[in-house]
């Protein structure tokens, strides 16, 4: 089976830098891919795009020498399934609130006996390789996000999990459901203190955590701080910034 490049870096004790896509567009998902990322992930959940594009930016970054990862609109059996067929050797669920859900997610991600994946790869099996149904189980990646108080609460729970590879913490979400209402890189205390909290539970199960930033400044803190998945913004925010700055930058203010 293909590698997947989350693993290999992990084994090597790095931490794993990861592209954000929420524009559906194959193009850019190559791009992505081609830019030095250890992986790529398509945002079903808030991205713009649909499953159909999914699949064409999957294949896209299979070109490349990223690896392709999906967050999912919610812990659904068939729309895990469905990513998985398609080719993502990782996913990111969002809203895992407590062991039944962390439990139920993983079981979607698995083959029985293990879990309750249907068979029928597709897409997975032409870029897995021919053995993907041996290795499947042991090489897809499976991070569970962190973002609302009882998630917070049930972190142990949560994490004692057999088969859920870590943790993926979602700053804005948690900042919100704690009253503070903070974007991007949080300054309130409280908000602090929780996402270290998340991170200091997930190294005391022996698993990973992840988390997105706003910078690759921030993600490169986050990294120091022990962090070992960390998303250095999207690809509409770069965009949006770089546009920005190009469009100020082509105004002259001395002009004849």
């Amino acid at each position: 089976m293909r590698n997947n490049n989350i693993r290999d870096v992990w084994a090597k004790g790095e931490a794993v830098v990861s592209a954000w896509l929420s524009i559906g567009n194959a193009y850019t998902a190559e791009i992505a891919g081609w830019s030095g990322y250890d992986c790529v992930l398509v945002d079903l959940q808030h991205g713009m795009t649909d499953v159909q594009t999914m699949i064409a930016m999957l294949q896209a970054i299979s070109a490349t020498p990223a690896t392709p990862i999906v967050r999912v609109p919610s812990c659904d059996p068939a729309a895990i399934m469905k990513a998985l067929d398609a080719g993502a050797f990782g996913i990111i669920c969002p809203m895992i609130n407590n062991a039944r859900e962390a439990e139920a997610f993983v079981a979607a991600t698995r083959y029985p006996p293990l879990g309750n994946r249907s068979f029928g790869p597709a897409r997975g099996l032409l870029y897995g390789g021919a053995d993907y149904f041996a290795h499947a189980d042991a090489s897809i990646v499976r991070l569970g996000m962190i973002e609302t108080r009882e998630g917070l609460e049930a972190l142990d729970e949560i994490l004692a999990i057999d088969g859920l590879d870590g943790i993926f913490v979602g700053p804005n979400d948690l900042g919100l459901a704690m009253g503070k209402g903070t974007l991007g890189d949080p300054t309130d205390e409280a908000v602090r203190e929780a996402i270290l909290r998340c991170l200091s539970a997930a190294r005391a199960h022996g698993k990973h955590a992840g988390i997105f930033c706003p910078s690759s400044a921030v993600a490169a803190r986050r990294s120091g701080e022990g962090f070992d998945f960390v998303v250095p913004n999207s690809d509409a925010n770069l965009l949006k910034s770089a546009l920005i700055a190009e469009a100020t930058g082509a105004r002259v203010s001395d002009r004849k």
